[in-house]
Parts: structure tokens; C-alpha cells; sequence
């Protein structure tokens, strides 16, 4: 069954971000503008939801509703409150402020797995604290007296992108590699009893061909069967700007051309979680309804 996708909301100004069901709504983020709007399919209206956003990229629900964002201009990991304020994660690992945070997932303990990616975009503010002398995927977790703490999770990564947990929390999912890399890969990291990380393994490698560099995987979430579907690619080298549906050991099950280009975030949304939603590089919100796919609930 082809998808049909539509565009709902946009173009805005600069590239649009993570995207979050609500319930009723998708949330969606749009970097450059600081600010995260609401789609809502019954009113076909698009409205400002946050504003003020500090560049956040990355966002995701947490437990009991909670919402959280990857800030790449204020280099940190928040938490979007109800009343319109915003606190902040673990700003330092071992000392050091890191990198930009790129995209996040939070499992059901409340701990906020993300990615931490150089930037060339430079973050806010006087430049007195350097980038991490490495890019790797992070871990936000309360400790013993319940302050935030932060842990690094990988050490084999130099480009991480999206990041995704299995339904069963047992597997993260991570993009590896921007289209300057030379490895861009989807990979699967078991999750140990102890919360550290196995040996990876890899579902899928990118390539290049008489046009250049294939563009790697932007956006991961899961559907109802916890297959993984994943949006990237770009028209200028490869296969175009795609939908893909991967088994959790990486076969691909099915591919979705997109009729604009560099995808960015994927999501489940609306009534039964039956329409997938994309972000792209372009600022535009797309979606394609009733795809004959549904979305898990704690991944939507």
C-alpha cells in the first residue's frame, strides 16, 4: 500500500524538529524559531504552543505527561512545564558542559536517553565552555538524592543522531552519522540488567553512488508489531528522501517515497495512531493518513 503524504503546516522559517502526539495534537518543534507549535487534525489549525525554546531540536513525552527537549543553542536537556517555565537536566559529564543535543527518548523509569552531537551551529552565549572531546549517546538519570546525573552510555559512535527504545526497553536504536560521515548506520544496542549498554550490531549501512553520499536516518519511531520506522535520505544521492520500515533485525519491509526532501522526525498521530507525521529540513509538517500502519502508544 502506497502512502500518501500531505503537507499540514508550513513552511516556517528553517528546519522543523521532534514531534510528540499529545493525545489530540502533534507537537512539533521548529529550531530556528525557538518555538514548538500544535497541530490538531479535528480543526486542521496549526497553533503556538511554546515559544522561547532555546533552538530545541529533539522532543519527547515522559511519564505522567511530562514533556522534555534537546536544546541545541543553550546546550542542554530540559523539561517543558505546565505553567509555561522550563527546568533544567545534567548539564556536565565529569565536569564538562556537553555537546548539542541532538534527539531523546525516555523510558518508563523517567531516564532521558540522548543523543550528543557536535554542532556547527554555535550555541548561545560566550564560547567558555568546549565541546566534549567526543559525540556519543547520553543518559539523564535521577541519582540517590534525586538530583539529575548524567552518564555516558556509548563510546563508539562520532556522529549520533536519532535515538529510539524498543518496546520492551531492552534495545536502543541509534542513527550513527551525518552525510559528512563516513559511517552512517543503524544500530541496535542491547540493554543490559545493569542499564549499561551491549555490543552493538548493525540493521542497515548506507552507502554513496555516482552522486555522492547517501544521507543517513534522521527520525526513528516504533509501531504496534515494534518494527522500526525511520525517515532519511535526501534527493540529491541514493534512493531520494524515503520512509523506511525496518524488523527489529533490520529487514526492510517497506519503503515510502516523500515528496519533498530531507525528512527529519517521524511520528505516529491521530484517532488510533493511524497517520504517520514527518518533519522536514524545510520547516513543513507532513502526514499520511490511515497508512495502514499504527503507531505504539509509548512511542507515538
Amino acid at each position: 500500500m502506497a502512502w500518501t503524504f500531505e503537507k499540514v503546516a508550513g513552511p516556517y522559517n528553517g528546519p522543523a524538529g521532534g514531534l510528540v502526539w499529545d493525545g489530540s495534537g502533534m507537537l512539533f518543534s521548529l529550531i530556528n524559531e525557538e518555538r514548538i507549535l500544535r497541530f490538531d487534525p479535528a480543526k486542521n489549525t496549526t497553533t503556538e504552543f511554546r515559544q522561547y525554546t532555546g533552538r530545541t531540536n529533539g522532543i519527547a513525552a515522559g511519564p505522567r505527561g511530562s514533556l522534555y527537549g534537546c536544546q541545541e543553542g543553550g546546550r542542554r536537556v530540559v523539561q517543558f512545564l505546565a505553567d509555561g517555565s522550563a527546568t533544567v537536566t545534567a548539564l556536565r559529564l565529569q565536569g564538562r558542559v556537553h555537546n548539542h543535543p541532538c534527539d531523546l527518548a525516555v523510558d518508563r523509569d523517567g531516564r532521558i536517553w540522548f543523543s550528543d552531537p557536535h554542532s556547527g551551529t554555535p550555541a548561545f552565549g560566550p564560547k567558555i565552555f568546549p565541546p566534549l572531546d567526543h559525540a556519543s549517546v547520553l543518559r539523564v538519570e535521577r541519582d540517590d538524592r534525586k538530583s539529575w546525573a548524567l552518564r555516558r552510555m556509548t563510546y563508539d559512535n562520532r556522529a549520533p543522531r536519532a535515538v529510539l527504545l524498543s518496546a520492551d526497553e531492552k534495545t536502543l536504536y541509534v542513527a550513527e552519522g551525518d552525510v559528512q560521515s563516513a559511517v552512517r548506520e543503524l544500530r541496535a544496542y542491547p540493554v543490559r540488567e545493569d542499564g549499561s549498554l551491549g555490543p552493538y550490531a548493525v540493521l542497515h549501512t548506507f552507502g554513496s553512488d555516482h552522486r555522492g553520499t547517501h544521507r543517513g536516518i534522521e527520525g526513528l519511531c516504533l509501531d504496534a508489531e515494534g518494527n522500526i520506522v525511520a525517515c532519511g535520505g535526501a534527493r540529491g544521492a541514493g534512493a531520494g528522501a524515503l520512509v523506511y520500515v525496518f524488523s527489529p533485525s533490520g529487514a526492510v519491509l517497506e519503503t515510502h517515497a516523500l515528496p519533498v526532501d530531507l525528512p527529519m522526525r517521524c511520528a505516529f498521530g491521530d484517532t488510533g495512531l493511524d497517520s504517520l507525521y514527518v518533519t522536514t529540513a524545510n520547516g513543513e509538517l507532513l502526514r499520511a493518513r490511515q497508512c495502514g500502519r499504527r503507531g505504539h502508544p509509548r512511542s507515538a
